[in-house]
């Protein structure tokens, strides 16, 4: 059986945080020692990010109201409501992406309407109310009452693939179902001026944003790529419990985010990948690089730069990660999101193209995906023996069986 990520689609809030404004309003509050305001410049400007995305209208250096909250522009000086004020406006923000996203996606994909969802599963770590996101969609789209639905809280940034991997488990366990998977964070209701440098690399990173992908099993019409979910693996690695973490406070939820986590993700990502690549006995062996496409989730740019010179991956490969962490910074569980849609739209050069799926999170935790993203719309087998890049460079280290399982590969006379 086939479970197939139908479709995909994101949404973010309209206020836009240019990262040289953002900047300088951090470094100017005045409560920063020099060394605070030294650390806020270089995380800043070493984060390769232009612009990122905000639920806070009142961060933004044109907005002009009373009573601000977070952010007095008059005085240029950032504010510090509690944890009960961040997460109320959380619960409006985030309940308007979570419906504008699962509409979206929804909207995207013949062959399937409200009436066909049969799971809700939605994601976030930025905030908490009850009844939850997943309530909040049911009602505002006339899905069924009888809908199951599940929320996945707290888990931070690699949230999405336990999500996806729910969806693919009731999929394969109800061939008729369709699950619906919706991320939003709010990352940026927890920002705060400080001298700490978690606090400080947390600010110059995190943004807001949403994400939703409809998962199911049943055969669809249709020209558009899709993604099928062909595996997924956890790793815990065996350091990095302190390194990473998430925890609440009495002015938002306060980020642990160390340093060192390039460093560990570098000594440890190999050992990350190899459960997932002993799924595809075709891929053992294979560089890393033979694999067409990489949906690694953007934790920063240290965390990328580390994964590419690691896994000797081409530029072009983290072109999806790189542009989504320039356009929309880091936004939790949501951004592989966007790396994989990325990955979607980009013109396909074969009916079968390999995508290997990373996100980072706290304990460290690794979550790996390999996907097969499958392009009906490309005219014919992209090669004689109707294999891939990838499958044709495992060719005479595989048994003719295992071609069906490369991702990204057809056996011979198989599409």
């Amino acid at each position: 059986m086939t479970v197939t990520l139908r479709s995909l689609e994101t949404a973010v809030p309209p206020t836009i945080l240019v990262q040289e404004q953002a900047r300088d309003v951090f470094a100017g509050q005045p409560g920063l020692t020099r060394l605070g305001q030294r650390l806020v410049r270089t995380c800043f400007d070493s984060a390769a990010i232009d612009t990122r995305h905000t639920a806070v209208a009142e961060m933004s250096l044109d907005f002009h109201g009373p009573d601000p909250m977070f952010y007095d522009g008059a005085t240029g000086l950032l504010l510090n409501p509690g944890t009960k004020a961040r997460n109320d406006l959380f619960a409006v923000q985030a309940t308007t992406l979570f419906i504008e996203a699962a509409a979206k996606a929804l909207a995207a994909c013949d062959g399937l309407a409200a009436a066909d969802v049969t799971h809700v599963v939605t994601v976030s770590c930025t905030g908490f109310f009850n009844p939850g996101p997943d309530y909040k969609i049911v009602r505002a789209l006339g899905l069924n009452p009888s809908v199951q639905r599940y929320h996945l809280g707290f888990m931070g940034c690699y949230a999405a693939f336990p999500a996806l991997r729910a969806a693919k488990a009731f999929c394969e366990a109800d061939p008729d179902a369709v699950v619906l998977v919706v991320s939003v964070e709010l990352c940026s209701l927890h920002v705060r001026t400080s001298n700490d440098p978690d606090t400080i690399m947390g600010s110059s990173l995190f943004a807001d944003g949403a994400a939703a992908a409809l998962v199911t099993a049943r055969e669809l019409p249709g020209t558009a790529a899709v993604i099928e979910l062909d595996h997924f693996e956890t790793v815990l690695t065996p350091v990095g419990e302190d390194s990473m973490a998430w925890n609440i406070g009495d002015h938002g939820f306060e980020m642990v985010l160390d340093s060192y986590v390039p460093k560990i993700i570098d000594e440890h990502i190999v050992g990350a990948l190899a459960p997932l690549f002993a799924r595809s006995p075709a891929l053992h062996g294979l560089p890393y690089g033979e694999l067409r496409h990489w949906a690694i989730h953007p934790g920063g740019r240290s965390i990328l730069d580390k994964v590419q010179a690691k896994l000797e991956l081409s530029v072009e490969q983290l072109v999806p990660a790189r542009e989504t962490l320039r356009n929309y910074g880091n936004m939790s569980s949501a951004t592989v999101l966007f790396v994989l849609k990325h990955i979607l739209e980009q013109p396909a050069t074969e009916l079968r193209e390999g995508i290997c799926g990373m996100a980072f999170g706290p304990g460290l935790t690794v979550e790996t995906g390999l996907f097969t993203k499958f392009s009906p719309a490309v005219a014919g087998v992209p090669a004689a023996d109707g294999r891939s890049t990838a499958g044709r460079e495992a060719a005479g280290r595989e048994t003719p069986e295992d071609a069906a399982d490369v991702p990204g590969a057809v056996a011979a006379g198989h599409a």
